[in-house]
């Protein structure tokens, strides 16, 4: 079934492929994707539980995945959660579909295309945790504007969480990571668990990363809870280490 939706309203930065995939990946991508890809129609609202088998019963989303590694791994440590993943650059996507493949993964489901039009479809109130790990740094101050992290995306995922469900962000980027702390930090929806250099307890370790720890670059880890009236803001942040 074909994705049908309104392009008109997002304006997509970041590649779409890279280098010819290997065959295995190619084969994944005839074999796999159909059966695990996430269509939308117009207006539709998605409710995440209708992508999964009953034992299924709680839900998250990875906003650009990668190679996968990460979502793979917290799919396989957690089989009663469905999980959510957006990647539009192919190849990334080729890597995770050959992993489900050869791992027998049944819990992911893969948006191939701009996260902003799934988080439009998607049912309120209905994620436990997002992750947006190491995403596209944009450096230069001119593409500012481009980065995923911004007070309409903030909005879209807090529509999209459950009170007290937990955003997780991720980079080794410095100027990102005081970026992306200034903009959840300014807005209502969201209240600071902890912040520094130490990954959560859970955290699964990818390439990327492994890449940059290698060149010297120190990974920051914030966790952020979706906002409900029955929190406290003045008594529900722990901050573990100061804002970069």
């Amino acid at each position: 079934m074909p994705i049908i939706y309104k392009t008109q309203t997002a304006r997509f930065f970041g590649r779409r492929k890279g280098r010819p995939l290997r065959p295995l990946q190619t084969l994944a991508m005839q074999e796999i994707l159909p059966q695990v890809r996430i269509s939308l129609k117009e207006g539709e609202v998605l409710d995440p539980a209708s992508l999964f088998d009953e034992e299924v019963t709680s839900y998250q989303l990875e906003i650009g995945f990668g190679g996968g590694e990460h979502l793979a791994t917290q799919a396989q440590n957690n089989l009663s959660t469905g999980f959510l993943g957006c990647e539009p650059f192919v190849n990334g996507m080729a890597k995770l579909l050959l992993q489900i493949k050869t791992q027998s993964i049944k819990n992911i489901r893969i948006f191939p295309d701009d996260a902003r039009f799934l988080l439009t479809a998607l049912k309120a109130d209905s994620l436990e945790r997002v992750y947006i790990l190491f995403p596209d740094p944009w450096p230069k101050k001119r593409h500012a504007a481009r980065r995923f992290v911004q007070d309409e995306t903030l909005s879209m995922l807090a529509r999209v969480l459950k009170p007290s469900g937990q955003l997780r962000l991720a980079t080794d980027v410095k100027d990102l990571a005081g970026w992306m702390s200034m903009k959840v930090e300014q807005n209502k929806d969201f209240e600071l668990i902890s912040q520094g250099h130490t990954p959560p307890a859970d955290w699964v370790n990818t390439r990327y990363e492994q890449k940059g720890l290698k060149q010297g670059r120190a990974p920051f880890y914030a966790i952020y809870r979706r906002s409900s009236p029955s929190l406290s803001s003045s008594g529900n942040r722990e901050a573990v280490e100061p804002g970069i």
